[in-house]
């Protein structure tokens, strides 16, 4: 991963990320109704000490808070995390949030009861060495038996069909309707892709077009669960969005006492 160009990113994206979704708070709403589930099927009653270490602007780590969680927040862009932390004051809650990279975490051993990391960030980790460390570094901060939930394209797919661009996303705002789509330029060893994020605003009668770029690793569900067991982790399973509900496939495991 280059640290710059994916912070880069993030924090031009920032402004404008909750135009991704049609609802921005009833996105919010539901995600965290569903991790919240999630959560008390694998640990029991809350309320739980979560990091969401790919915090963004905060979509999961605000419904968690308001749900009655305690919630810190990091995120390789400061900009977004400072957004997060804004966002959640806005509405209520209190997030701690700080710019932090998911493989060198800035928290004590054993601090969380739960570590998310949703919204298909992990695959902007383009290496087994930054994949390695970023687990076993999530595995240092979770307490005994601590959670540890990931969310992630289902790169299954992907990788069968190599697709070559997204739908058309389009949400209604004040100044009128946000498009958003994203092309994928698929590399040769057919497991990274280039991804184009193009967002379209009404502009004067015309469009503005802001294309934001990085890349990916279509880690398939195998892939992803070595990599998780050999950071140390057990009790691997993955939930489908037909079962969870999540709009991603969803690993969870457990942390084993040999992590640290």
């Amino acid at each position: 991963m280059s640290e710059l160009s994916v912070r880069d990113f993030y924090d031009d994206l920032a402004h404008d990320y909750h135009l991704i979704f049609r609802d921005w708070d009833a996105s919010m709403a539901h995600q965290a109704e569903v991790l919240d589930g999630l959560l008390g099927r694998c640990l029991g009653a809350g309320p739980h000490t979560v990091l969401d270490c790919s915090c963004g602007i905060g979509t999961q780590a605000i419904g968690l808070t308001l749900a009655g969680h305690q919630v810190v927040g990091s995120d390789l862009s400061p900009v977004a995390a400072a957004r997060a932390a804004t966002e959640a004051a806005a509405r209520g809650g209190r997030l701690p949030a700080a710019a932090a990279d998911m493989r060198e975490l800035p928290f004590k051993d054993g601090t969380f009861d739960v570590v998310l990391c949703a919204d298909n960030a992990l695959p902007h980790l383009l290496s087994p060495q930054d994949l390695r460390t970023a687990l076993l570094g999530m595995g240092r901060v979770l307490r005994d038996d601590g959670l540890l939930l990931l969310t992630v394209r289902d790169y299954d797919e992907a990788r069968r069909n190599r697709p070559t661009a997204t739908p058309p996303q389009v949400s209604d705002t004040r100044d009128g309707q946000v498009i958003t789509f994203q092309l994928w330029h698929w590399h040769e060893d057919g497991e990274r892709y280039d991804l184009e994020h193009f967002q379209l605003t009404p502009a004067e009668g015309t469009w503005a077009v802001r294309v934001r770029r990085s890349t990916y690793w279509a880690l398939t569900r195998s892939q992803l669960t070595e990599f998780v067991a050999e950071a140390g982790f057990t009790g691997i399973t993955w939930h489908s969005p037909a079962s969870s509900g999540y709009y991603q496939p969803v690993l969870t495991a457990r942390r084993a006492h040999s992590v640290r």
